[in-house]
C-alpha cells in the first residue's frame, strides 16, 4: 500500500505540518509537556485545530507557557485574558491553566518531573499501537485512567482520561500513526533514537 499520511490532518496545511512534525514525536522535556497539557485542557469539548489555530496567540498570551509566569496571574490578568478573540475564553479553562501551572511547580519543587510523571504510566516507553485505520483508535485507555486520577490528585484539573489520551498522542508516549503513514516509522525511529522503546 503506497504510504500516505493519516486522513486526519488533512483539511489544512497548519494540521498537515503539525501532523508531519509534531504529533505522536516523544518528548520528555517538561516545558513542551506542560505547553500540550494546558493547550489540550483549552481543547476539551471543541476540535483539536480550534486549538491550532489560535497556539501561536497562546503562547504570546500565556508568556509563552512560562509556569511561573502563569502560576503568578492575578484576577485582573485573568479578565484581560478573557476578553482576548484569540484564544478560547472560557473561565474555567483559563482558571484551570492557573491552577495547573501551580500544580505543575508545586510537583517540581516536591522534586518530581512532570515527565517522570506522566512517562511511569507507559513504564518509560513508547507504546507503539500499529494502528491500520482510525476506527481503531480509543477515546481512553487504562493508561490514560491512571495518568488522569494521578494528575488529578497532585491538584490538575481539565485532564480527565479522554484528554489524557489525546495528551499521550500528541506527546508521543503512544504511537498512534496509521501504519500506512510515513510520520509512523519516523516516529518509531525517534522512540528508538531516545531509548524509549
Amino acid at each position: 500500500m503506497k504510504e500516505k499520511r493519516c486522513n486526519w490532518c488533512l483539511s489544512t496545511p497548519l494540521y498537515q505540518k503539525y501532523h508531519d512534525r509534531e504529533w505522536g514525536r516523544p518528548t520528555t522535556d517538561d516545558p513542551t509537556l506542560f505547553e500540550f497539557l494546558l493547550l489540550e485542557g483549552a481543547q476539551a469539548g471543541l476540535s483539536w485545530i480550534t486549538v491550532l489555530n489560535k497556539r501561536e496567540h497562546y503562547r504570546k498570551v500565556f508568556d509563552g507557557f512560562d509556569a511561573e509566569k502563569i502560576a503568578r496571574y492575578t484576577p485582573k490578568k485573568i479578565e484581560r485574558l478573557l476578553g482576548d478573540p484569540g484564544i478560547i475564553r472560557n473561565r474555567l479553562k483559563v482558571n484551570s491553566a492557573v491552577k495547573n501551572a501551580r500544580a505543575y511547580l508545586a510537583l517540581r519543587d516536591g522534586g518530581t518531573s512532570l515527565s517522570g510523571l506522566l512517562w511511569q504510566f507507559t513504564d518509560g516507553r513508547v507504546i507503539d499501537n500499529r494502528r491500520r485505520n482510525l476506527e481503531s483508535v480509543p477515546a481512553t485507555t487504562t493508561e490514560s485512567d491512571a495518568m488522569s486520577r494521578a494528575l488529578k490528585k497532585a491538584g490538575f484539573n481539565f485532564v480527565g482520561s479522554t484528554i489524557m489520551y489525546a495528551f499521550m498522542q500528541a506527546s508521543g508516549m503512544v504511537n498512534d500513526h496509521l501504519v500506512r503513514c510515513p510520520a509512523y516509522r519516523e516516529c518509531i525511529d525517534a522512540a528508538k533514537a531516545k531509548n524509549l522503546l
